[in-house]
């Protein structure tokens, strides 16, 4: 199978004959987005589809940021899902995780029995790329279409509007829907069918997460066996460790900057946990992958779930 990479504008549909399913055409723009999840990254997303010019509900919940700014700008707040829902011609999550993608749809208060065919739902989660499929299954059997677009980068990219979507499902689907997705996003990656998105992210995030677990451990070494953080640093961006994951920890290591990273501890391990499961039921190795989520399992227990992971090599020290 060949490596799943950027969509271009003069690239056609991948897996075509498996994704012919969706033919409705619409004027996309006219649609109203529906949102639930308006946390660190959902604030910056639905941010830009309502300075965009996109209609915007949303969900009222504790855990979202202040929305007074979305208010001003014409988004519409409710209360109850299930009234967003039917309000709604796109439905788009933005929440941790399968559990709570599955309550959103499938619990007591469930939005998928309020959504009507032709309908859409596009979630945004980490999720179990199993669970995604399975979801996708009971939208379609009701008509609404799904989505699976995962995220990469952070809230501050969310905010600037440059974040990565990984995308699964019908290709066509995909095309139509890339205007709103291109509100909040630079780069478009189209994985194939659904759940794909949701595998590729935790591709991405264990190489991401591990990555920093890795060099968290070893300046916690350097540290202890009195090596300069600065000149180990200039090393590894002179040498063979240099990448992304040093650049997001190098501001706490030398300066205390813990603001590179705005991700708990307690989603790194959910994540990885997510990742190890995939590639279990895949049959891949996953050695390595075991040992990251036994560090993020001491971590978590020992109280530190709620620090960022940039601060890793600190909370090391407190074990």
């Amino acid at each position: 199978m060949p490596f799943a990479r950027r969509w271009r504008p003069h690239d056609g549909p991948r897996h075509s004959a498996r994704t012919n399913t969706y033919h409705l055409k619409r004027d996309i723009m006219n649609k109203t987005v529906g949102m639930i999840g308006v946390g660190l990254m959902g604030h910056g997303i639905a941010s830009n589809i309502v300075k965009k010019g996109w209609t915007l509900h949303f969900l009222n919940h504790p855990g979202n940021q202040p929305t007074a700014d979305l208010l001003a700008q014409g988004a519409r707040a409710y209360d109850d899902p299930g009234t967003l829902a039917r309000s709604s011609d796109i439905m788009l999550l933005c929440v941790t995780g399968s559990p709570q993608v599955e309550e959103i749809l499938n619990g007591a208060a469930g939005i998928l029995t309020e959504l009507t065919p032709g309908k859409i739902v596009i979630d945004c989660s980490t999720a179990i790329p199993s669970s995604t499929v399975k979801l996708a299954a009971a939208a379609e059997a009701r008509g609404v279409h799904f989505l699976d677009s995962a995220m990469t980068r952070t809230p501050k990219e969310a905010a600037e509007g440059r974040l990565n979507l990984l995308i699964g499902g019908d290709h066509a689907l995909f095309e139509e829907i890339k205007p709103l997705l291109q509100t909040f996003a630079e780069n478009l990656f189209y994985a194939g069918p659904v759940g794909s998105g949701h595998k590729l992210k935790l591709l991405h995030n264990y190489v991401s997460l591990g990555s920093i677990i890795l060099l968290s451990e070893a300046a916690v070494c350097a540290k202890q066996g009195d090596i300069a953080m600065d000149v180990l640093i200039d090393l590894l961006r002179k040498g063979g460790g240099y990448g992304a994951a040093l650049d997001r920890i190098s501001p706490f290591l030398l300066e205390g900057d813990d603001s590179k990273v705005r991700f708990s501890l307690r989603n790194a391990l959910k994540d990885i946990r997510y990742y190890t499961t995939m590639a279990e039921g895949e049959g891949c190795p996953r050695a390595t992958a075991l040992g990251v989520k036994a560090t993020l399992e001491k971590l978590n227990e020992a109280g530190l779930g709620d620090a960022y992971l940039s601060t890793t090599p600190e909370q090391l020290g407190k074990l």
